[in-house]
């Protein structure tokens, strides 16, 4: 059987899903090691599942898979978090990401940590490679901390994570 690995990376080829032109595989294993270097954040007995969320993180939002083939793959618990952090429909990126959006990221567990990995890998990317994304993404910012954390205490359990997000943002921000 195929591991959650090899089936994330296979979705995105099978659907010529690339990464700033790369193939997608460099996003995933970004946010896998994300994951890895915050792992500790997350009880033993659902490391696996975070990981094998970040690996399938944008299966139901890029390569039409649904919520039913993630749970087959990798369980509900994984399948709620996918489900959670992929986009809703829109036709601009603040309507993909509203209010409804955050909100199941929130009521959903673990996945406010997938979307932190998620969004690490995608400044660093950018911050090293992109400076029009890097510039979007810092631009979002607030918006970004605010619609995950909507309470000052929500942020506490995520506080490593979040001084490294605001540094590559605030980063872009003074260049």
């Amino acid at each position: 059987m195929d591991s959650v690995r090899d089936i994330a990376i296979q979705a995105h080829e099978n659907t010529n899903h690339l990464y700033d032109g790369k193939p997608y595989s460099v996003h995933l294993s970004m946010v896998v090691d994300y994951a890895k270097k915050y792992i500790d954040y997350i009880p033993g007995e659902s490391r696996s599942d975070v990981i094998n969320a970040c690996w399938l993180h944008d299966v139901i939002e890029d390569c039409r898979f649904t919520y039913k083939d993630v749970k087959n793959i990798a369980g509900e618990t994984v399948a709620n978090i996918v489900y959670a952090v992929s986009n809703e429909k829109g036709r601009t990126r603040e309507e993909r990401a509203n209010e409804d959006y955050y909100k199941g990221i929130r009521n959903t567990p673990f996945a406010t940590f997938v979307k932190l990995c998620d969004r690490l890998a995608n400044l660093k990317y950018s911050s090293e490679t992109n400076p029009k994304k890097l510039a979007m993404y810092s631009r979002e910012h607030q918006h970004f901390i605010t619609s995950l954390f909507p309470g000052e205490g929500d942020k506490k359990d995520f506080q490593p994570m979040l001084n490294e997000l605001s540094q590559l943002t605030y980063q872009q921000l003074q260049e």
